[in-house]
């Protein structure tokens, strides 16, 4: 097999190799011996169907750890985690052989709707991008390669199929793929999984720019791309445009369409011969993984598992310091999700774990006693559902137990049934029955602590009555252990948000765009998504991007930065916890150009650092900003563009918790644009070579223009109105006016002597 390339097989043997064997498994091919490998979903954990194959998670699957999704783990900021992670799924992956796991999803949370939402890592590029690479970085070092996905702008689940995301050039580059890139840079898949949706009417299963010029030809992108199971909308095109291997099978449907195409002359061979040859260094690459056999360390797994989740979650608020809870606290849970957790969303990423925490046993494992319990509300399909209880009734025991307490822990989150792949949500509100169990518990007792349980974000009408409350996400199997932890103070949380929570769903960039019409969806929000979009607007929120408090407290020394001979910028700064216990910082980099020529936000995060810090100790923390990172997408010249001068660098705890600022002075790209008789006055001006030829020779009009004989002078208020109003004057439209020396022919020799850098005449 090893010396064997596409390039020696038949025809019908090139075509067959570019789908898949069955639902999970390439096709192989005996004559050659090249053996069929397995793809099987993740990202969180391995999700290896047993038995018959479906893409929603209905069939049940082995047995596998469930780590945080990628909406808790996100909030880790934290890629040493993260590869950690990654290598433990790929060694379970390894022992089921399983060759290709699906992940890591970095899609961009464009809407807190989007029902997939609890899979992606952030609204942020940068932060999906770098954890991205991370999660790739972990899987691979096992010999297991990685799915990235889904390619592209794939920000909603309905109409999935079909939809067209309707982005521009500036959004499309600078949020939707800024963080496939990075992660194809940084760390090169194995494979990268084209989306289902159009982008700006196009399949990306069957689009040339975006799977050949922007994957491979711009990014540098070396290995096989995969369509997402039923994708493929026209396999000839598909393969002519990049596509390598279509899953799952078609029966040998399409394979029939491919051979057809080159007998025909409408898809060369070579094109073909190049798919295969990447579906066959895809299987040489699987192959070459070390052998890993069984059985699992169940228990060492489920440790990296709580260890994960407890880095993930978020304590949002914390008044009077009510938390960490005191084991000798008399403690009332309330709240059917500390017994029946919610620890990931449904769909293809549906995991079988291994073992399952629940936040009530562990909390007495450490509260003994002292930890009572009252369901307060039921969960479709729990216990207490099928118990037939009244909400009444469930209310009033949980507004009783709390009075008893010292402390009331209540338990809130989403149904299950709101948040999966296949739809996206109607709200972002929690079910009225819990807010009402809320209000009950408040007047009883206004020392409680609310635990959240969601893969999206929710509206939290209560934060400004609540005293505390923890942000649980999903946090996997071990969850509910991380969440005792975090409880009684055994862990000090340490999680930070990626993604905005607003005060209304109305608020979100996103309102009135999503999830569109007819087959199209507009993202009419352009940059300006997720915290660039709430900053820009001067909007309240309910907690900013950013945002997470510790049981210990943090000073920031003054930020310094210096940029490096590559361009890129080291900000440096002290870090001190000024508390008497130990804990971790997220420091955040945010940067703006002082002057733009563009709509930038505010100020866009660029480097961030995971810092573990010891009670009284300071620690010198260096974080780097990529030159690339702090570029604009020119749409003049269809590339990525630094703006010379000065950089205003943010160093914060939030993206609205500045600590300490410094600027830089960033050398720019130099963006030369052709002059044509368009081009307006000003551009012309501008010119290091017309510029000087068309000031002399405009001066005699700016004279008429602003003289005191003439009309237009009276509507013109000063030289400087004029000097505006003229700045956007197609240059060829002024030749015939009063005052304007020069022929229509000598613009153009003008302008032609400009473009190929001819100086003018001394």
């Amino acid at each position: 097999m090893t010396d064997i390339s596409a390039s020696d097989l038949t025809l019908e043997e090139k075509a067959s190799l570019t789908s898949g064997a069955d639902f999970w498994t390439t096709k192989a091919l005996g004559r050659i011996g090249l053996p069929s490998i397995m793809m099987t979903d993740g990202p969180h954990g391995l999700r290896k169907q047993a038995g018959g194959s479906d893409h929603l998670g209905l069939a049940s699957s082995v047995p596998a750890t469930c780590f945080p999704p990628a909406v808790g783990i996100g909030s880790s900021f934290d890629p040493e985690i993260i590869e950690r992670v990654g290598a433990a799924i790929a060694v379970e992956a390894a022992i089921e052989d399983v060759a290709v796991v699906l992940g890591p999803g970095i899609n961009i949370k464009r809407s807190p709707l989007c029902g997939r939402n609890f899979e992606y890592f952030s609204e942020d590029p940068i932060v999906s991008g770098v954890l991205g690479a991370a999660s790739v970085r972990g899987v691979q070092s096992r010999g297991v390669g990685t799915s990235l996905k889904h390619f592209a702008a794939n920000n909603q689940e309905f109409d999935r199929m079909r939809a067209s995301s309707d982005v521009d050039p500036r959004p499309l580059h600078e949020i939707y793929l800024r963080g496939f890139e990075r992660v194809v840079r940084d760390a090169q898949p194995w494979t990268v999984m084209c989306s289902y949706n159009r982008i700006n009417g196009v399949y990306a299963s069957e689009d040339p720019w975006l799977l050949t010029q922007v994957l491979r030809e711009d990014w540098g992108f070396e290995g096989l791309v995969v369509s997402d199971w039923g994708a493929v909308n026209d396999r000839v095109a598909g393969v002519a445009a990049g596509l390598d291997l279509e899953m799952p099978s078609s029966g040998g449907r399409t394979d029939a369409q491919l051979v057809a195409a080159v007998h025909a002359g409408d898809l060369a061979e070579g094109v073909l011969d190049t798919a295969a040859q990447r579906a066959i260094d895809l299987v040489r690459k699987a192959q070459a993984r070390p052998t890993v056999t069984g059985p699992l360390d169940v228990e060492a797994h489920h440790a990296l598992a709580r260890e994960a989740a407890g880095r993930s979650i978020v304590l949002l608020k914390n008044d009077g310091a009510l938390l960490p809870l005191a084991a000798s606290r008399t403690v009332a849970v309330i709240g059917a999700f500390a017994t029946e957790p919610r620890f990931q969303g449904a769909g293809s990423s549906l995991i079988n774990p291994t073992k399952l925490d629940a936040a009530l046993d562990e909390m007495r494992v450490v509260g003994g006693d002292e930890v009572s319990y009252a369901p307060g509300f039921a969960v479709e399909g729990g216990a207490i559902a099928a118990s037939g209880r009244s909400a009444d009734d469930l209310r009033d025991e949980a507004a009783a137990a709390a009075a008893g307490a010292d402390v009331a822990v209540v338990f809130l989150g989403l149904p299950a049934a709101e948040e999966s792949e296949g739809f996206d949500r109607e709200h972002i509100d929690l079910p009225a029955e819990q807010l009402a169990v809320l209000d009950a518990v408040l007047e009883a007792n206004p020392r409680t602590v609310v635990v959240l349980s969601n893969g999206g974000v929710v509206a939290l009408p209560f934060a400004d009555r609540v005293p505390a409350i923890v942000e649980g996400w999903l946090l996997g199997q071990a969850g509910g252990g991380a969440i005792a932890d975090v409880l009684y103070g055994v862990v000090n949380p340490s999680g930070k948000l990626t993604e905005t929570v607003p005060v209304r769903l109305e608020d979100n960039p996103s309102f009135g765009n999503f999830p569109g019409e007819f087959g199209h969806v507009r993202y009419g929000e352009g940059v300006l998504v997720g915290y660039r979009w709430y900053d820009a607007k001067g909007l309240d929120v309910t907690f900013p991007f950013g945002h997470g408090l510790s049981y210990t407290t943090f000073a920031y020394g003054q930020a310094t930065a210096e940029v490096e001979a590559d361009g890129d910028v080291v900000v440096r700064l002290e870090v001190t916890n000024t508390g008497d216990r130990d804990g971790r910082e997220i420091v955040q980099v945010y940067a703006a150009p002082a002057a733009s020529a563009v709509q930038r936000a505010p100020r866009e995060l660029k480097a961030f650092s995971s810092v573990a810090v010891a009670a009284g100790e300071t620690r010198t923390v260096e974080l780097t900003i990529r030159r690339d990172d702090l570029a604009y997408w020119d749409v003049r010249v269809d590339r990525w563009i630094v703006e010379p001068g000065e950089y205003i660098l943010d160093v914060a705890a939030s993206s609205r918790d500045i600590r300490s600022s410094t600027t830089v002075q960033i050398a720019g790209d130099l963006v030369s644009l052709p002059l044509t008789m368009e081009s307006s006055v000003g551009d012309v001006l501008a010119h290091p070579v017309a510029g000087p030829i068309v000031m002399s020779a405009l001066g005699g009009f700016m004279g008429e223009m602003t003289g005191a004989d003439s009309s237009a002078a009276s509507m013109l208020p000063n030289d400087e109105a004029m000097q505006k109003m003229m700045a956007s004057f197609p240059i060829g439209r002024l030749i015939g006016f009063p005052g304007v020396d020069v022929t229509h022919e000598q613009v153009q020799q003008l302008l032609a002597g400009a473009n190929a850098g001819v100086l003018p005449q001394a």
